[in-house]
């Protein structure tokens, strides 16, 4: 049995290592001269290759898109399975202290070694630069017109990953499945107007960001960039909201408590305590509430709040507008920036035509699909790539059979 997998992608080499073996022939397709490029660069070069093993009632819920369907393939391979297939490679994991996995090593190369190893072992044939352009459903075969000529397979697995525009779908043409235009996911907040800007490389460990006139809401870390906002807390906002944001051109107001362990309320009570117990310190050299300094001094200036003026001098009118700068600071988005290394789309194949107990197409018997080709998508922290070995195994065995 001939069995073609399209995409040397995380997916498409999983497929392909589990559609190997008992006399099966595999053939993995990659249209560029690298492979697994995406594992390479992902967590600045670390790889970020699941997130610590959960329940799957709460690992589904990190996916803005697939939740439903994810709850029917991660029971046949979760975050445990992608563990013990690695360690038992000699590939050890550790677990960072917001649950993330990588390599010891902290290199993506060691990911991508066993990767390779794995495939060489099995004797799949890998076909780089060898772009599909066209597939013809032949009978109960697949034909591929590719930059190396037809090429005839019996089964047949798609993973191509994600595409930021929709005629990258073009070589999918003939199978008639339905394709949702791709829009990107997980992108930082562009605040060209706002002077927050200014604090480039600031952060903070448990920021809570919203969007306002939504009930969208995430809490983490958050970093100031020169183009604005980004840091976890803003990229898992951004997939959650990625078409609401699309749809509003790229134009919102995000709100900002720069420290999720307090609210209105208590901010203000301590401030007013901190008062009366200090009235003598000098309110912009004394940071409260765990905000860096110069982060606080921003919000003096933006109270008018004097340099020099000790707290005991502050009027109502100013801790209110401390106040407001801690707990909801307004920032005026205009755009988004996406990491073109890393870029992950929401959109693809529509995953009601997939069956989620084998990934097979309900259009056409032996054709499956695996990856971010589907329209699943993860936040950040291991999820993307969770998906991608797990819906990679399945597509894998069930086309083995």
């Amino acid at each position: 049995m001939k069995i073609g997998v399209i995409g040397g992608g995380a997916a498409g080499f999983f497929a392909a290592i589990h559609a190997s073996g008992q006399g099966r022939e595999v053939t993995l397709f990659e249209k560029s001269p690298k492979l697994l490029s995406k594992v390479k660069v992902s967590g600045g070069g670390r790889c970020n290759v699941t997130h610590r093993p959960m329940e799957i009632s709460k690992l589904v819920k990190n996916y803005p898109r697939g939740e439903k369907f994810l709850k029917r393939v991660f029971p046949k391979f979760k975050s445990e399975d992608t563990v013990n297939w690695f360690e038992s490679r000699g590939v050890a994991l550790k677990v960072e202290e917001d649950g993330r996995m990588f390599p010891v090593s902290d290199s993506s190369q060691s990911i991508i070694e066993a990767l390779l190893k794995e495939a060489q072992k099995l004797n799949i044939s890998i076909r780089k630069s060898c772009g599909v352009k066209s597939i013809i459903p032949d009978k109960n075969q697949f034909k591929l017109d590719t930059d190396s000529g037809i090429f005839i397979v019996d089964k047949l697995i798609i993973a191509t990953g994600g595409h930021p525009k929709i005629d990258s779908y073009s070589f999918l043409k003939n199978l008639n499945h339905s394709i949702l235009d791709p829009i990107p996911s997980l992108f930082t907040f562009n605040t060209p107007k706002e002077s927050l800007r200014e604090l480039m490389g600031l952060s903070v460990v448990d920021g809570i960001v919203k969007i306002e006139g939504t009930k969208m809401t995430y809490r983490g870390p958050v970093l100031v960039t020169h183009w604005g906002v980004s840091g976890p807390a803003v990229l898992k906002l951004s997939a959650f909201g990625a078409q609401w944001l699309k749809d509003k051109n790229y134009l919102a107001t995000a709100l900002i408590n720069w420290n999720g362990a307090y609210g209105e309320e208590e901010y203000s009570a301590h401030l007013k305590n901190y008062t009366l117990a200090h009235p003598n310190r000098k309110v912009e050299s004394n940071s409260l509430f765990e905000i860096p300094s110069r982060l606080w001094e921003h919000f003096c200036e933006r109270s008018g709040i004097e340099t020099g003026q000790l707290y005991g001098t502050l009027l109502r009118k100013q801790i209110n507008k401390l106040v407001q700068c801690l707990f909801c600071y307004n920032l005026n988005v205009e755009g988004k920036t996406t990491f073109k290394e890393e870029f992950v789309t929401a959109g693809g194949i529509a995953l009601n035509e997939v069956n989620p107990e084998t990934l097979e197409s309900n259009h056409h018997p032996n054709l499956y699909f695996a990856g971010e080709v589907l329209n699943i998508d993860g936040i950040t922290g291991g999820f993307n790539f969770q998906a991608a070995w797990s819906t990679g195994f399945l597509a894998g065995i069930s086309s083995s059979k």
